[in-house]
């Protein structure tokens, strides 16, 4: 079985390092590992849709800039199929005939849903679309019968969700489908990066996260305001380190080199952490400290960003050869459906055979 992947981000907003460390960077690996037969990166703009339909705009300014935040952390087009979810038509009939396999009840019980619903104040008023976001993922990934999703924790019931409706088709049509497996990253910081104001998520909608494109200046502000320990007043008073955003942020950046060469008298994070709940070490070292690390980190992507950003029209280029690769994929697993499913009437000689004798 040939060895693919496929994720994928919507684009309602620049990505942010949350996307970064939960995902990006891990496809970044995957894609250089030479492990893989074909990767595929979405931009989920069908998806975008279903919670902005009145603010199209929005989703079609997005498409250029997810695309530039992938080329500028290292994402390959010639490694790397990159393309647009709506350029591809067959994951709309692929959905269609999914809704088939999946209950209502079923979908008010996906994890996912239910916190994207309350987050976004639905409540009785969920758009059909945004509903039956786990059935539209579904086909994306059975599309290109990818065996690795590589995504962040909140997205673990979606692929769970994904893999009962592959089991549920190949059980009623025969062996068709593929059954996907997630990947994780192995930082369990990097699982769920909090918001710079302490929330439990870092959102485009809440307005709490670091943003790769953000100028240099920039992240440093946001990194010098973030939230940490509320009793932590003095530097002299101990603090904690679980829940605190600046200590997760630094056990998803930090490496031990990033000492030696920013804040010598510690060999590593946890010296740093145990002088911290002693007491004697202030928030603003810390900060500045986690500046230095994350702008070793994203200076490459930025320079990279700035040299993506002089050739827009390349970009476009790549998206629209991507979404033609993406297309011919997907139109060959929507004939395997759809043979399986016997609604391949025109092209069923044994069918029109059999018709031919029934009515002699």
């Amino acid at each position: 079985m040939r060895k693919v992947i496929l994720t994928g981000d919507r684009p309602t907003g620049r990505l942010h390092v949350g996307h970064y460390v939960g995902s990006l960077k891990r496809r970044v690996e995957l894609q250089n590992s030479g492990e893989y037969d074909d990767i595929y990166i979405m931009i989920a703009d069908a998806q975008a849709l279903t919670d902005n339909a009145d603010n199209p705009e929005k989703v079609r300014q997005n498409i250029v800039e997810v695309a530039l935040d992938y080329l500028a952390c290292g994402i390959d087009p010639e490694k790397t199929t990159i393309f647009i979810q709506s350029m591809v038509p067959q994951l709309t009939e692929l959905s269609f005939y999914y809704m088939n396999l999946v209950t209502v009840s079923r979908l008010q019980r996906n994890p996912t849903v239910k916190s994207e619903i309350q987050m976004r104040n639905f409540e009785a008023s969920i758009p059909v679309g945004f509903f039956t976001y786990p059935i539209s993922q579904a086909a994306d990934i059975t599309a290109f019968k990818a065996t690795v999703v590589p995504v962040g924790e909140d997205q673990m019931p979606m692929i769970e969700q994904t893999r009962e409706i592959v089991h549920k088709f190949n059980q009623v049509y025969g062996e068709t489908l593929v059954e996907p497996q997630i990947s994780l990253p192995d930082n369990k910081a990097c699982l769920r990066l909090p918001g710079t104001d302490g929330k439990a998520k870092m959102s485009k909608s809440l307005g709490n996260c670091i943003y790769l494109a953000d100028t240099e200046e920039e992240v440093r502000k946001k990194i010098m305001s973030m939230f940490t320990d509320p009793n932590h007043l003095r530097v002299e008073d101990p603090g904690e380190v679980e829940g605190n955003p600046v200590f997760i942020y630094l056990d998803a950046f930090c490496k031990d080199e990033h000492f030696a060469e920013f804040l010598p008298e510690y060999a590593n994070l946890e010296e740093l952490k145990a002088h911290y709940k002693r007491g004697g070490l202030g928030d603003v070292k810390v900060k500045k400290f986690l500046n230095n690390v994350m702008q070793s980190e994203l200076s490459p992507i930025r320079e990279r960003r700035k040299q993506w950003e002089k050739d827009i029209p390349a970009v476009y280029d790549i998206l629209k050869k991507g979404s033609e690769i993406a297309e011919q994929t997907a139109a060959r697993t929507l004939a395997d459906v759809r043979n399986a499913m016997k609604i391949d009437y025109f092209s069923d000689g044994a069918l029109i055979k059999e018709q031919i004798e029934k009515y002699k």
